[in-house]
């Protein structure tokens, strides 16, 4: 009898395990993305000019941690719940954090000195 172990392939191990597709928060492809919804777009587009928006779910190339306290974190969480439960969103915090950044980013450009941003910072 051999002493080594035969385990499944790799195949075996992340097969489908209905006939159903799969739910995904964002399509995969732009084939399976609804017809109304918009293209993405490829990254020599993004790269000149910035696209003005937040980036959602592509592979990011840059990182920044970002240290919040337990209550914030926790809130982020809360919202993330509630975007799923009630809006039927499956989104994960990083694109939350993104889209929100995206907003007073957006808001500040809009308004400057009378943004939310600038008037929070000044509090």
């Amino acid at each position: 009898m051999p002493r080594r172990v035969s385990l499944p392939a790799a195949d075996d191990l992340f097969r489908p395990t209905s006939d159903k597709p799969a739910v995904r928060a964002v399509p995969d492809s732009p084939e399976d993305a609804p017809a109304d919804a918009p293209a993405k777009k490829s990254r020599a587009t993004k790269a000149a000019p910035a696209p003005k928006g937040a980036s959602g779910r592509i592979r990011h190339d840059e990182k920044m941690t970002v240290y919040v306290t337990a209550d914030e974190l926790l809130a982020i969480e809360q919202t993330r719940l509630r975007l799923r439960a009630e809006h039927g969103l499956a989104v994960d915090r990083g694109r939350l954090v993104r889209e929100a950044l995206h907003l007073v980013l957006e808001e500040f450009e809009a308004h400057g000195e009378d943004s939310a941003l600038v008037r929070r910072l000044r509090a």
